[in-house]
């Protein structure tokens, strides 16, 4: 079963960064013949335990919430339970998700912003410079282009702001 899991956990690292329509089109090419056949591995040996065995009541757990679980394949949330904890994805008028940063202490505060200054770098793009000009342009920036300002879709208002960034 921790083979099975670190597989689609595998699969998510590949994706991690790309774009909801990527992220849920390699989940339902990739991840979901694996999810298939977790829920038909996890069927087969729960049905050998006993019912008071800790692990078929963990097993009856996430088999009673199963389509809850699968949710990521067809929407391109999150997987990671870490990740989701901070953030849950929402939904504005025009169907783009934004991600919305729930309330969180001092470290988990700087777990994001660690995580927005990786996210930064992993696609090129120089932190501060990025970061600068994303605040400067969010708060009048059109709700429905938000994911023009991610790393990997920015492209600086200033040519020199975006010089510094390469």
């Amino acid at each position: 079963m921790v083979q099975r899991i670190d597989a689609l956990f595998d699969i998510e690292r590949e994706i991690n960064g790309q774009r909801a329509e990527v992220r849920k089109a390699v989940r339902q090419e990739r991840s979901l013949p694996l999810v298939l056949g977790l829920e038909a591995w996890m069927k087969a040996h729960r049905a050998k335990l006993s019912r008071n065995d800790d692990l078929a009541k963990a097993f009856d757990y996430l088999l009673k919430r199963w389509s809850a679980f699968t949710l990521f394949l067809d929407d391109g949330a999150c997987l990671s339970l870490e990740q989701c904890r901070r953030t849950r994805p929402a939904r504005h008028s025009a169907g783009q998700e934004i991600v919305v940063v729930r309330r969180i202490g001092p470290r988990g505060q700087r777990a994001a912003m660690y995580s927005l200054i990786v996210s930064a770098k992993m696609n090129d793009v120089g932190p501060q410079a990025w970061l600068a000009d994303v605040l400067h342009r969010i708060a009048g920036y059109p709700a429905h282009r938000l994911d023009e300002l991610l790393p990997w879709n920015w492209k600086s208002a200033s040519p020199a702001a975006h010089m510094l960034a390469a």
